[in-house]
């Protein structure tokens, strides 16, 4: 057995390999960059070696600098984890030439299966279905353009050598086709170096289905059931399940046979996934295989309970597989949910910053896998995934239960996530019946931007046995949201408290005159009455400490046990409300026997409060924006310069300084953690200046275009 292992990989994919090496009393050696000197996958590992400046180019991708330390280590074998390296030829090649193990196939059937086109091929050559498409070796645009329309639209471009929805867009009609066909080849070089493409028909409402294999160097090899991945955004995956609520013992059967012969014909070893769409007639269709581990492989070891990390490495240490396909039967149900730091209110992008605080649910049947604690830094330079959160239960309901606890007590600050959006999934009736497709999150508006409601892709039984919402249930609670952040204010800002900044980091010396930092508030008697806006509604909390906290003073090593507060909301009637203060930004309010539990910290001149997951950004009264009324309130319409909403580097500059252009027109593409963001006009105007130009690295925030 292996003594040492490199792990080639970063965040909570290099931590999950790190715990179960331990578990195996192997040593573990992470590898950093600049940006992750201080990452909590460097403060896990025993060892831990700088490789070179943020960008991946210059330090996860480089071949040589890791086959260098792991010399330099001692590691004798290297797990790549997923993303990155884990399915470079050139990868497996070095680590053989240098006398490294590789933990993962060999070169030859992640040479075969890593280019879709000819894993299609061998798929059709053991009979498997595929899609209709067109896998030919041709990238020439006019080939491609007449294939496009022998296929018919909607199609998909999709990228050859890669995954995750990078490289991949959706074609609606043939004159949208050369400009989405460029965009791909642009993703596909930007996150794979390889802008080969393929074209495949749209499967409408379809159901993505992958099945996992583990296979040994001896011949062995079986499946450890399926997967369903179907609710994506942006082909990206956010929900997966195991098992699927839509496959029968018959075709689960059909499906496992058939990615086992996939795998056996390719020479597969050690851990993969064959991948299927499966239509509303419950026909398959081979898509792909990723030859690593899983991003969602928890799923699959809740239910079976077998840990896929610690069979990747005895394999790999030349042990044959003990398991038999007959041992398979899975038990219970798993969810796994990706906790992102993204901003909902703009279209989801990216949001960078330090996560000042993260606190993580706890609980039977609950499993956090992270590589971001409080206090680590979210960055442009690679994916945004906070945490996956995985639940078990002993049915689905169970399941799905455990998840909305799981979700209801997590709390993030910092960064904007899409907890709202996992929250509406978990609670959506549609998801709760099991009737999801890869089209989800557009045939239902969860979040509540529009009307919609199902089309023909959702059956009409399906609509009569559930009520389908336009938006989540609103959580009720805005009067604790109120209370939570004006005692907040009040204790943290308090002559009392300002000894004790220390216990609230997001404050800084500025805070600390509340003249200034709680908006319009007045004493009358002993109330204190402090102003919040929310949702472009104004509240008002008057707060009149209780007699046991008047004069009261705070030891300066410890947070305020608790102090009683006679607390107002508007104009109903006050209530005493016990406040207790605790670690990682909770504030605990007692009314009576009652405890409500938020989370409470100041967030770039907010204050902002998590109640059950769901984050309140509460403002002080701001001055009127002069420039906004004088364009009756639009601002859109006032809106003079345009800025990156994140870091990233300038793909594309579409036009030019004094160019005349329509409103909605795309003016820059912005490429930030391997997607594109395109910048538009936001009304019909002209274009003053551009500031920066194509392969020009941009901060967040940073004025690209002027409009006039």
């Amino acid at each position: 057995m292996f003594k040492k292992i490199l792990i080639a990989n970063r965040g909570e994919i290099a931590v999950r390999i790190m715990r179960t090496c331990r578990e195996m009393d192997i040593q573990t050696v992470a590898i950093y960059s600049e940006a992750d000197r201080n990452a909590h996958h460097v403060r896990e590992a025993d060892e831990a070696w700088y490789i070179g400046p943020a960008p991946a180019t210059q330090s996860y991708l480089r071949i040589d600098t890791i086959i260098d330390v792991a010399r330099r280590s001692g590691a004798q074998a290297i797990h790549p984890g997923y993303g990155f390296l884990s399915e470079n030829t050139t990868f497996v090649e070095a680590c053989e030439a240098a006398g490294i193990v590789f933990i993962g196939p060999p070169a030859s059937a992640m040479r075969l299966m890593g280019s879709k086109i000819s894993a299609k091929q061998l798929a059709q050559s053991v009979g498997a279905p595929t899609i209709p498409g067109y896998i030919g070796e041709s990238q020439d645009d006019e080939v491609l353009m007449h294939e496009a329309e022998r296929i018919g639209f909607p199609l998909l471009i999709k990228a050859s050598a890669g995954g995750g929805g990078k490289g991949m867009r959706e074609v609606r009609a043939a004159d949208e086709f050369l400009g989405q066909l460029a965009g791909a080849r642009r993703e596909a070089v930007a996150a794979f170096g390889d802008g080969t493409v393929f074209l495949e028909r749209l499967l409408l409402q379809p159901r993505h289905i992958e099945i996992q294999v583990l296979g040994d160097n001896f011949g062995n090899l079986i499946h450890l059931g399926e997967r369903e991945c179907s609710i994506q955004r942006r082909h990206q995956k956010i929900v997966e399940e195991s098992p699927s609520t839509a496959l029968t013992p018959a075709l689960r059967a059909e499906m496992g046979a058939t990615a086992v012969r996939i795998a056996t014909a390719a020479g597969y070893v050690n851990a993969g996934t064959v991948e299927f769409m499966v239509d509303t007639d419950k026909r398959f269709y081979f898509l792909e295989m990723n030859t690593r581990l899983q991003v969602e492989h928890p799923t699959t070891e809740f239910v079976t309970g077998i840990d896929l990390v610690r069979h990747q490495i005895l394999i790999a240490a030349g042990q044959p597989l003990t398991l038999t396909q007959e041992q398979m039967s899975p038990r219970g149900h798993a969810i796994e949910m990706r906790l992102y730091a993204e901003d909902p209110e703009h279209n989801f992008l990216p949001s960078t910053g330090t996560v000042t605080c993260f606190v993580k649910p706890e609980g039977p049947g609950i499993r956090v896998d992270s590589g971001v604690e409080s206090g680590d830094e979210i960055t442009q330079f690679y994916d945004p995934m906070i945490a996956k959160l995985i639940t078990y239960g002993e049915d689905r309901p169970a399941a799905i239960a455990r998840m909305q606890a799981a979700l209801q007590q997590s709390a993030v600050f910092g960064v904007r996530t899409n907890t709202l959006l996992l929250y509406a999934i978990a609670t959506h009736p549609v998801f709760q019946e099991g009737d999801t497709y890869t089209n989800f999150l557009d045939e239902y508006d969860i979040l509540g931007n529009n009307e919609r409601r199902p089309n023909v892709g959702a059956s009409a039984e399906l609509a009569e046995r559930v009520s389908i919402p336009s938006r989540p249930p609103p959580i009720d609670r805005l009067d604790e949201v109120l209370i939570a952040a004006a005692l907040f204010d009040s204790e943290a800002l308090g002559t009392s408290y300002v000894a004790h900044n220390s216990h609230f980091p997001s404050l800084e010396k500025g805070y600390l005159n509340p003249w200034t930092t709680l908006g319009p508030w007045r004493m009358i008697g002993e109330a204190r009455r402090i102003t919040y806006c929310y949702q472009d509604k104004e509240h008002t909390v008057a707060l009149r400490p209780g007699q046991e906290s008047i004069g009261t003073t705070v030891p300066t090593d410890t947070l305020p046990t608790s102090h009683t507060w006679h607390v107002q909301v508007d104009a109903q009637s006050s209530e005493n409300i016990r406040c207790i203060f605790g670690n990682q930004s909770l504030v605990l309010l007692q009314r009576g026997a009652e405890q409500v539990r938020t989370y409470v910290q100041h967030v770039d001149g907010e204050t902002q409060v998590i109640l059950q997951g769901q984050s309140y950004r509460l403002e002080r009264r701001q001055p009127p924006d002069l420039d906004s009324i004088a364009h009756g309130g639009n601002i859109a319409s006032s809106q003079k310069t345009l800025t990156a909403p994140m870091a990233g580097t300038i793909v594309k500059v579409q036009v030019h300084d004094g160019q005349t252009v329509e409103q909605r027109q795309v003016l820059i593409i912005l490429s930030a953690m391997k997607m594109e963001h395109t910048i538009t006009a936001p009304y019909a105007g002209k274009v003053r200046h551009v500031y920066y130009r194509e392969g020009d690295v941009v901060k967040g925030g940073a004025v690209l275009v002027e409009m006039e």
